[in-house]
């Protein structure tokens, strides 16, 4: 197994570049550890190189998400992130632990962050909607990526429709949170949940936007209509 995180990494390195690089710092406030590759070339690398796992179990191919990880790469995190959500029809329930372990462990910026819970996460609480009660313990934790991560996971069925409940709920939790990646991120999921459930979010906002975070609010009134929006932002 150590042969293929090698070869990854030599192809990342060998598609470096210092202008990426130096562009791919300019989304983050924090600073990030990157190789420098453009992500249609690192999506490339992840699809190639998981042709090369079909004769591996769901745990060794976890294992090697799991190094991935650990090296700190933003592109490496993308692989795993992938990877990931390549064995979704896999998924058992003990795999939240270790989806919760690498959020906690392993995650330092947003896009690692929303790569993850978009899809490996989203996916799994799809299946397995018990594990939504877990994610209102994430809102609740001292980690800004666990908090993020219990609203940026839902973004996917909110706007499939589902789990309105939940999402107020979490977005109740979130709601005066002062870091502005977890507004952002609550934000989000409101307006993705507006899609299919627009009045119930505009009530929701209504209800609480003399409190909520300008940054949240105009994040959950993005997709609504302009007099709906007027009539948000009157304070």
């Amino acid at each position: 197994m150590d042969s293929i995180i090698s070869k990854i990494r030599k192809e990342l390195e060998d598609n470096s570049d210092s202008k990426t690089r130096e562009t791919s710092q300019n989304f983050f406030k924090e600073p990030i550890k990157c190789y420098g590759v453009k992500s249609a070339i690192v999506g490339r690398i992840s699809r190639d190189y998981y042709k090369a796992l079909k004769n591996k179990s769901k745990s060794e191919i976890v294992e090697l998400c799991d190094i991935l990880w650990q090296s700190g790469y933003i592109e490496e995190s993308f692989i795993a992130c992938n990877w990931s959500y390549f064995i979704r029809k896999d998924y058992t329930p003990g795999d939240f632990k270790i989806f919760g372990k690498w959020i906690e462990t392993y995650i330092s910026n947003w896009a690692s962050c929303d790569t993850l819970c978009n899809h490996t996460l989203g996916e799994f609480v799809e299946m397995y909607p018990e594990f939504l009660l877990r994610l209102k313990s994430f809102a609740k934790s001292d980690n800004r990526w666990m908090r993020r991560a219990s609203a940026v996971t839902l973004i996917l069925p909110a706007r499939k429709g589902r789990f309105l409940t939940e999402i107020l709920e979490i977005a109740d939790i979130l709601l005066l949170d002062k870091d502005d990646l977890v507004q952002k991120g609550y934000g989000w999921m409101l307006k993705a949940a507006s899609q299919a459930h627009q009045q119930e979010i505009f009530d929701y906002v209504m209800r609480n936007k003399s409190m909520m975070p300008r940054t949240a609010l105009r994040y959950a009134i993005e997709k609504m209509p302009k007099e709906l929006k007027e009539r948000a932002m009157v304070r």
